[in-house]
């Protein structure tokens, strides 16, 4: 599981709780929600039953996870303790870490969750103060029924899962074309474009395309078509 540093120090205690492989990722899955078993197996890809019981036990153990279970359900849910909620802005800065110096592409056969690129993608709009003209909502839909609004209210960027109601954009794109397009560098967007449907306004497209540094014109959709 998590390995012993065998020094005295605080970074070295933090890393022998939650260093282990997976710890990480399933603390980043709880601090979005509470979670059922399946649906940490599910998020953690590649994870076994038995590395993920394991997992949670020694999270349980060091007080940073704990379960819930109701009377009459057979389901137990998952969810962090004050401890660890209080390791949110380390997830956090991993996340802007991440973003600023190992972003990629996914490999083939690397599973691309929508909703943890959507996240990654709000927090870096609102990081990084990108604007529109006006508010505005854009829905993206991925082929696998999920659909999410993001949404700019003139100051932040904020996400809902769930069809938005008259947006102004809808983006329609698988999840692995949506996190190449979000990873490649701003002069290389264009090529993925023609494997996205953009339905809008020319406006709503045009600043849809700047947000991103995307300028080339390409055969569009437009909304009324």
């Amino acid at each position: 599981m998590t390995k012993k540093y065998n020094h005295y120090c605080p970074v070295a205690f933090s890393l022998e709780v939650i260093g282990g492989k997976w710890s990480l990722t399933i603390i980043r899955d709880l601090l979005h929600k509470p979670q059922r078993f399946s649906d940490l197996l599910k998020y953690s890809s590649d994870i076994t039953p038995k590395w993920l019981t394991l997992t949670l036990r020694q999270l349980e153990e060091s007080g940073i996870v704990e379960r819930e279970e109701q009377q009459g359900h057979r389901e137990v849910w998952y969810r962090l303790t004050p401890a660890g909620q209080d390791l949110r802005p380390i997830v956090s800065a991993l996340k802007e870490w991440g973003l600023k110096h190992a972003m990629r592409p996914p490999l083939p056969g690397e599973v691309v969750h929508p909703h943890l690129t959507m996240g990654v993608l709000t927090d870096s709009l609102n990081i990084r103060a990108r604007k529109l003209s006006r508010p505005a909502t854009w829905q993206i839909s991925f082929p696998s029924n999920k659909t999410f609004a993001l949404t700019f209210d003139a100051d932040q960027w904020s996400l809902k899962e769930g069809e938005a109601e008259n947006p102004d954009l809808i983006v329609t794109v698988s999840p692995e074309v949506w996190a190449s397009f979000l990873a490649v560098k701003r002069s290389e967007r264009s090529r993925f474009l023609p494997l996205m449907e953009l339905t809008g306004t020319p406006g709503c497209i045009e600043e849809f395309l700047r947000t991103f540094g995307v300028s080339d014109e390409i055969n569009l959709k437009q909304k009324g078509e």
